[in-house]
């Protein structure tokens, strides 16, 4: 694979990160209120995971950026997405669509559903893509004109499917009303 694919994507994926975090960050009261709605852990775990989730993205996000932590960053970053997709499975199984995911934190709502964790799965797969070996190249200035071209377009693809995503699970609430 070319480096600069494998830039692009620990790139756009460190970003989802650190928004994902800031977005949880701002409200923790809220960001636990959520985690605790889940209802996988006991209260008292919740109040402790809730900061140990947002310090992980944010952990996960410098793994990602940082040169030397080539291999570390990608596992870790698909296996907390694996945790959230169990999560996320788990309440729809239980029959909790209902839910907020948590994962625009506290200003937007975006309650549970199947396209959530097919999203994820992508994600996973983005994540472990960054394992696969790149062929040595140098990099040169339009590589870094294609990096930040390529994660702003990622970016802007991912909100709007974010958005689209929210507004499915609200007009299913609003033709069910």
């Amino acid at each position: 694979m070319d480096p600069i694919v494998t830039a692009v994507l620990r790139g756009a994926l460190a970003l989802l990160f650190v928004v994902a975090a800031s977005h949880k960050a701002r409200d923790l009261k809220a960001f636990r209120a959520t985690l605790a709605d889940y209802r996988l852990l006991p209260e008292r775990a919740t109040t402790v995971v809730t900061p140990l989730v947002v310090g992980a993205e944010i952990g996960l996000a410098a793994a990602l950026a940082l040169p030397g932590a080539l291999r570390p960053g990608p596992v870790l970053a698909a296996a907390l997405l694996g945790v959230y997709s169990l999560a996320i499975a788990i309440n729809l199984l239980r029959g909790r669509r209902h839910i907020d995911c948590g994962c625009t934190g506290p200003v937007r709502r975006h309650t549970l559903s199947g396209w959530l964790v097919a999203r994820n799965g992508v994600l996973i797969v983005a994540a472990l893509a960054c394992l696969l070996p790149s062929r040595p190249r140098g990099l040169v200035w339009i590589d870094g004109l294609t990096l930040v071209g390529a994660v702003s377009t990622l970016a802007a693809l991912y909100a709007a499917l974010d958005r689209l995503l929210a507004n499915a699970s609200l007009r299913v609430r609003l033709e069910r009303a």
